[in-house]
């Protein structure tokens, strides 16, 4: 059914539409894949908690003492 109605209105779409709706096509399609690759990403919820460590160790030394917890 679904196929049919899109065949029926594939057949109406003028020549020179053709283009802008195979790229309105692929827009759709893009625009899910990267909504479902999202799905996936690294959450930085935690970015900032260790702050308040800021004042007594550098980036560097932050690095080193969390080596030491692991």
């Amino acid at each position: 059914m679904i196929t049919k109605n899109l065949e029926e209105k594939l057949k109406k779409v003028p020549p020179d539409l053709i283009p802008e709706l195979l790229d309105y096509i692929d827009f759709l399609l893009y625009k899910r894949d990267r909504a479902a690759s999202k799905k996936g990403m690294f959450d930085f919820t935690w970015q900032g908690g260790l702050s308040e460590l800021s004042e007594e160790m550098n980036a560097v030394e932050l690095q080193h003492k969390s080596l030491e917890w692991r």
